[in-house]
Protein backbone atom coordinates (compact mmCIF):
# COMPACT_ATOMS: atom_id res chain seq x y z
CA UNK A 1 0.00 0.00 0.00
CA UNK A 2 1.28 3.40 -0.87
CA UNK A 3 1.57 6.20 1.57
CA UNK A 4 2.00 9.73 1.76
CA UNK A 5 3.21 11.54 4.82
CA UNK A 6 2.17 15.33 5.48
CA UNK A 7 3.36 17.78 8.28
CA UNK A 8 1.93 20.90 8.41
CA UNK A 9 3.75 23.31 10.46
CA UNK A 10 2.83 26.88 9.17
CA UNK A 11 1.23 28.03 12.19
CA UNK A 12 0.10 27.33 15.38
CA UNK A 13 -0.23 23.71 14.50
CA UNK A 14 2.84 21.09 14.65
CA UNK A 15 1.12 18.10 12.38
CA UNK A 16 2.00 15.07 10.47
CA UNK A 17 -0.74 13.11 8.92
CA UNK A 18 -0.44 9.91 6.43
CA UNK A 19 -2.71 9.05 3.85
CA UNK A 20 -2.92 5.93 1.61
CA UNK A 21 -3.28 6.78 -2.21
CA UNK A 22 -6.71 5.38 -1.99
CA UNK A 23 -8.06 8.32 0.55
CA UNK A 24 -7.76 6.34 3.92
CA UNK A 25 -6.42 8.41 6.69
CA UNK A 26 -3.84 6.30 8.57
CA UNK A 27 -2.90 8.98 11.09
CA UNK A 28 -3.24 12.52 12.30
CA UNK A 29 -1.50 13.67 15.00
CA UNK A 30 -0.62 17.11 15.98
CA UNK A 31 0.17 19.50 18.93
CA UNK A 32 -0.67 22.73 19.18
CA UNK A 33 0.53 25.89 20.45
CA UNK A 34 -1.82 27.67 23.14
CA UNK A 35 -1.51 30.34 25.55
CA UNK A 36 -3.73 31.43 28.55
CA UNK A 37 -2.76 35.13 27.56
CA UNK A 38 -1.63 37.10 24.69
CA UNK A 39 -1.63 35.98 21.50
CA UNK A 40 1.02 33.74 19.01
CA UNK A 41 4.94 35.11 19.08
CA UNK A 42 6.75 33.39 16.01
CA UNK A 43 9.56 32.54 18.10
CA UNK A 44 7.49 31.25 21.02
CA UNK A 45 5.59 29.05 18.36
CA UNK A 46 8.74 28.44 16.48
CA UNK A 47 9.94 26.67 19.90
CA UNK A 48 7.46 24.93 20.06
CA UNK A 49 7.46 22.92 16.80
CA UNK A 50 10.40 21.99 17.65
CA UNK A 51 9.90 20.62 21.05
CA UNK A 52 7.07 18.37 19.86
CA UNK A 53 8.30 17.87 16.44
CA UNK A 54 9.98 14.14 16.84
CA UNK A 55 7.14 13.00 19.32
CA UNK A 56 4.33 13.79 16.94
CA UNK A 57 6.04 12.00 14.30
CA UNK A 58 6.46 8.59 15.90
CA UNK A 59 2.90 9.31 17.32
CA UNK A 60 1.50 9.60 13.72
CA UNK A 61 3.77 6.66 12.71
CA UNK A 62 2.42 4.33 15.77
CA UNK A 63 -1.40 5.47 14.99
CA UNK A 64 -0.58 4.24 11.30
CA UNK A 65 1.38 1.03 12.55
CA UNK A 66 3.72 1.85 9.97
CA UNK A 67 7.35 3.17 10.32
CA UNK A 68 9.29 5.52 7.87
CA UNK A 69 10.31 2.91 5.56
CA UNK A 70 6.76 2.50 4.25
CA UNK A 71 6.44 6.04 3.35
CA UNK A 72 6.25 6.17 -0.15
CA UNK A 73 5.68 10.30 -0.60
CA UNK A 74 7.43 13.42 0.87
CA UNK A 75 9.51 11.94 3.30
CA UNK A 76 12.88 14.91 3.21
CA UNK A 77 16.08 13.70 1.43
CA UNK A 78 15.74 10.28 -0.18
CA UNK A 79 11.75 9.98 -1.41
CA UNK A 80 10.10 12.28 -3.84
CA UNK A 81 9.10 15.90 -2.44
CA UNK A 82 5.94 17.28 -3.41
CA UNK A 83 5.34 21.21 -2.67
CA UNK A 84 1.94 22.14 -2.07
CA UNK A 85 -0.46 25.03 -1.29
CA UNK A 86 -1.97 25.39 2.14
CA UNK A 87 -4.60 26.61 1.53
CA UNK A 88 -5.67 24.40 -1.82
CA UNK A 89 -5.29 21.30 0.94
CA UNK A 90 -8.15 22.96 3.10
CA UNK A 91 -9.92 22.76 -0.16
CA UNK A 92 -9.08 19.26 -0.73
CA UNK A 93 -9.68 17.46 2.84
CA UNK A 94 -12.83 19.18 2.86
CA UNK A 95 -13.49 17.56 -0.84
CA UNK A 96 -12.68 13.99 0.92
CA UNK A 97 -14.29 14.53 4.00
CA UNK A 98 -17.48 15.75 2.70
CA UNK A 99 -17.69 13.58 -0.44
CA UNK A 100 -18.31 17.06 -2.39
CA UNK A 101 -17.95 17.45 -6.13
CA UNK A 102 -18.23 21.20 -7.42
CA UNK A 103 -19.22 23.04 -3.91
CA UNK A 104 -18.63 26.51 -3.55
CA UNK A 105 -16.18 26.84 -0.08
CA UNK A 106 -16.10 29.18 2.59
CA UNK A 107 -12.61 29.13 4.02
CA UNK A 108 -12.56 30.48 7.36
CA UNK A 109 -9.41 30.34 9.47
CA UNK A 110 -7.25 33.22 11.31
CA UNK A 111 -5.29 35.34 8.30
CA UNK A 112 -8.11 33.90 5.80
CA UNK A 113 -11.55 34.73 5.25
CA UNK A 114 -12.20 33.61 1.44
CA UNK A 115 -15.39 32.40 -0.81
CA UNK A 116 -13.97 30.23 -3.10
CA UNK A 117 -15.09 27.85 -6.63
CA UNK A 118 -13.51 25.76 -8.79
CA UNK A 119 -14.50 27.23 -12.43
CA UNK A 120 -12.17 27.35 -15.93
CA UNK A 121 -9.50 25.17 -14.39
CA UNK A 122 -8.72 26.91 -11.15
CA UNK A 123 -9.61 28.09 -7.86
CA UNK A 124 -12.06 31.61 -8.02
CA UNK A 125 -12.15 33.22 -5.07
CA UNK A 126 -15.58 35.18 -5.08
CA UNK A 127 -15.41 37.38 -2.16
CA UNK A 128 -13.00 37.87 0.83
CA UNK A 129 -11.82 39.82 3.60
CA UNK A 130 -10.95 43.60 2.71
CA UNK A 131 -8.49 43.83 5.74
CA UNK A 132 -8.31 40.61 8.72
CA UNK A 133 -9.61 37.04 8.60
CA UNK A 134 -12.27 36.18 10.69
CA UNK A 135 -10.20 33.74 12.88
CA UNK A 136 -7.57 36.70 13.65
CA UNK A 137 -10.77 38.95 14.46
CA UNK A 138 -11.82 36.83 16.69
CA UNK A 139 -8.32 36.22 18.34
CA UNK A 140 -7.63 40.02 18.80
CA UNK A 141 -10.89 40.17 20.41
CA UNK A 142 -10.23 37.88 22.92
CA UNK A 143 -6.84 39.21 23.32
CA UNK A 144 -8.22 42.20 24.42
CA UNK A 145 -10.71 40.57 26.90
CA UNK A 146 -8.16 38.34 28.05
CA UNK A 147 -9.64 34.83 26.86
CA UNK A 148 -6.12 33.33 25.78
CA UNK A 149 -5.36 31.98 22.03
CA UNK A 150 -7.18 30.61 20.46
CA UNK A 151 -10.02 33.01 20.91
CA UNK A 152 -12.40 31.52 18.40
CA UNK A 153 -13.29 28.53 20.80
CA UNK A 154 -13.70 31.23 24.21
CA UNK A 155 -15.81 33.30 22.51
CA UNK A 156 -18.30 31.11 21.16
CA UNK A 157 -18.30 30.05 24.93
CA UNK A 158 -19.32 33.12 26.17
CA UNK A 159 -21.50 33.97 23.25
CA UNK A 160 -24.79 34.34 25.50
CA UNK A 161 -26.57 37.60 25.96
CA UNK A 162 -28.33 40.63 24.18
CA UNK A 163 -27.13 41.97 20.45
CA UNK A 164 -25.61 45.03 20.42
CA UNK A 165 -25.08 46.82 16.98
CA UNK A 166 -22.08 46.58 15.39
CA UNK A 167 -20.51 47.68 11.78
CA UNK A 168 -22.16 44.72 9.46
CA UNK A 169 -19.73 45.81 6.59
CA UNK A 170 -20.61 43.86 3.06
CA UNK A 171 -19.05 45.42 0.17
CA UNK A 172 -20.40 43.58 -2.64
CA UNK A 173 -18.79 40.04 -2.69
CA UNK A 174 -16.48 41.41 -0.11
CA UNK A 175 -16.50 41.88 3.76
CA UNK A 176 -15.07 43.51 6.61
CA UNK A 177 -14.14 42.92 10.04
CA UNK A 178 -12.10 45.60 10.89
CA UNK A 179 -14.65 48.39 11.98
CA UNK A 180 -16.35 45.78 13.97
CA UNK A 181 -13.08 44.50 16.40
CA UNK A 182 -12.58 48.69 16.80
CA UNK A 183 -15.96 49.23 18.19
CA UNK A 184 -16.76 45.70 19.80
CA UNK A 185 -13.29 46.37 21.87
CA UNK A 186 -14.55 49.76 22.47
CA UNK A 187 -17.87 48.86 24.16
CA UNK A 188 -15.77 46.48 26.18
CA UNK A 189 -13.41 49.22 27.51
CA UNK A 190 -16.47 51.18 28.19
CA UNK A 191 -17.83 48.21 30.16
CA UNK A 192 -20.46 46.61 28.16
CA UNK A 193 -21.09 42.76 29.24
CA UNK A 194 -18.74 40.11 27.69
CA UNK A 195 -21.63 37.84 26.64
CA UNK A 196 -23.13 40.52 24.72
CA UNK A 197 -20.34 41.41 22.70
CA UNK A 198 -19.55 38.02 22.17
CA UNK A 199 -22.81 37.16 21.27
CA UNK A 200 -22.84 40.00 18.87
CA UNK A 201 -19.73 39.52 17.16
CA UNK A 202 -20.69 36.07 15.81
CA UNK A 203 -24.38 36.97 14.91
CA UNK A 204 -22.77 40.16 12.89
CA UNK A 205 -19.75 38.35 11.28
CA UNK A 206 -21.70 35.32 10.53
CA UNK A 207 -24.53 37.35 8.81
CA UNK A 208 -22.67 38.50 6.93
CA UNK A 209 -20.81 35.43 5.25
CA UNK A 210 -24.41 33.75 4.72
CA UNK A 211 -25.00 36.46 2.81
CA UNK A 212 -21.99 36.15 0.39
CA UNK A 213 -21.78 32.14 0.45
CA UNK A 214 -25.32 32.74 -0.87
CA UNK A 215 -24.88 35.23 -3.53
CA UNK A 216 -21.74 32.97 -4.93
CA UNK A 217 -24.29 29.98 -5.08
CA UNK A 218 -26.81 32.61 -6.91
CA UNK A 219 -24.18 33.51 -9.45
CA UNK A 220 -22.47 30.47 -9.77
CA UNK A 221 -25.40 27.76 -9.82
CA UNK A 222 -23.74 25.51 -7.37
CA UNK A 223 -25.45 23.10 -5.14
CA UNK A 224 -22.96 22.53 -2.05
CA UNK A 225 -21.52 24.63 0.42
CA UNK A 226 -18.06 23.31 2.04
CA UNK A 227 -16.79 25.12 5.23
CA UNK A 228 -13.26 24.55 5.99
CA UNK A 229 -10.56 26.10 7.97
CA UNK A 230 -10.65 26.38 12.16
CA UNK A 231 -13.80 28.55 12.08
CA UNK A 232 -15.84 26.02 11.14
CA UNK A 233 -15.84 23.87 14.06
CA UNK A 234 -18.22 26.98 15.59
CA UNK A 235 -21.51 25.65 15.97
CA UNK A 236 -23.58 28.87 15.84
CA UNK A 237 -21.84 29.61 11.78
CA UNK A 238 -22.83 25.73 10.55
CA UNK A 239 -26.71 26.88 11.99
CA UNK A 240 -26.49 30.13 9.88
CA UNK A 241 -25.01 28.35 6.85
CA UNK A 242 -26.82 25.22 7.00
CA UNK A 243 -30.73 27.02 7.28
CA UNK A 244 -29.36 29.16 4.03
CA UNK A 245 -28.52 26.11 2.23
CA UNK A 246 -31.88 24.51 3.32
CA UNK A 247 -33.92 27.31 2.15
CA UNK A 248 -32.36 26.72 -1.13
CA UNK A 249 -32.44 22.81 -0.93
CA UNK A 250 -28.73 22.66 -1.29
CA UNK A 251 -26.13 20.45 0.81
CA UNK A 252 -24.37 21.77 3.30
CA UNK A 253 -20.96 19.98 4.89
CA UNK A 254 -18.57 21.49 8.15
CA UNK A 255 -15.53 19.46 8.14
CA UNK A 256 -15.24 18.24 11.48
CA UNK A 257 -13.06 19.45 13.97
CA UNK A 258 -10.47 17.32 13.85
CA UNK A 259 -9.87 17.99 9.84
CA UNK A 260 -10.97 22.03 9.94
CA UNK A 261 -7.93 23.27 10.98
CA UNK A 262 -4.29 23.02 10.13
CA UNK A 263 -3.17 19.34 10.13
CA UNK A 264 -0.69 17.12 8.28
CA UNK A 265 -3.62 14.75 6.94
CA UNK A 266 -4.18 17.51 4.68
CA UNK A 267 -1.44 17.79 3.45
CA UNK A 268 -0.47 14.03 2.98
CA UNK A 269 -3.39 13.99 1.23
CA UNK A 270 -3.22 16.91 -1.01
CA UNK A 271 0.79 15.48 -1.81
CA UNK A 272 -1.17 12.30 -2.96
CA UNK A 273 -3.38 13.77 -5.41
CA UNK A 274 -0.97 16.16 -6.89
CA UNK A 275 1.93 13.09 -7.16
CA UNK A 276 -0.73 11.11 -8.85
CA UNK A 277 -0.41 13.60 -11.19
CA UNK A 278 3.02 13.82 -11.73
CA UNK A 279 4.11 16.58 -10.03
CA UNK A 280 7.40 16.42 -7.59
CA UNK A 281 10.06 18.25 -6.98
CA UNK A 282 13.87 17.43 -6.12
CA UNK A 283 14.72 18.68 -2.51
CA UNK A 284 17.72 20.56 -3.53
CA UNK A 285 14.89 22.76 -5.68
CA UNK A 286 12.29 23.43 -3.53
CA UNK A 287 11.62 26.66 -2.86
CA UNK A 288 8.33 28.52 -0.76
CA UNK A 289 6.23 31.20 -1.91
CA UNK A 290 4.45 31.98 1.17
CA UNK A 291 2.35 34.91 -0.79
CA UNK A 292 0.69 32.65 -3.22
CA UNK A 293 -2.69 33.01 -3.36
CA UNK A 294 -5.26 30.32 -3.94
CA UNK A 295 -6.46 31.74 -7.75
CA UNK A 296 -2.65 31.66 -8.64
CA UNK A 297 -2.10 27.47 -8.08
CA UNK A 298 -2.04 25.49 -11.18
CA UNK A 299 -4.47 22.58 -10.62
CA UNK A 300 -3.75 19.25 -12.17
CA UNK A 301 -6.07 16.97 -10.46
CA UNK A 302 -9.26 17.70 -10.80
Amino acid sequence: MKLCLGIESTAHTFGVGIVSFKGKILANAKSQFTTTTGGMIPTDVAKHHDVVKARVLAEALEEAKVSMKDISVIAYAELPLVPINHSVAHLSIGDLICKAKDPIYLYVSGPNTQVIGFAGGRFRIFGETLDIGLGNMLDKFAREAGLGFPGGPKIEQFAKGTYVELPYAVKGMDVSFSGMLTKAVGLLKKGTPLGDLCFSLQETAFAMLAEVVERALAHTEKKEVVLIGGVAANKRLCKMLDDMCRARKMKFCAVPLEYSGDQGVMVAYQGILQFTNGERVAPEKVDIHPYERIDEVEVSWK
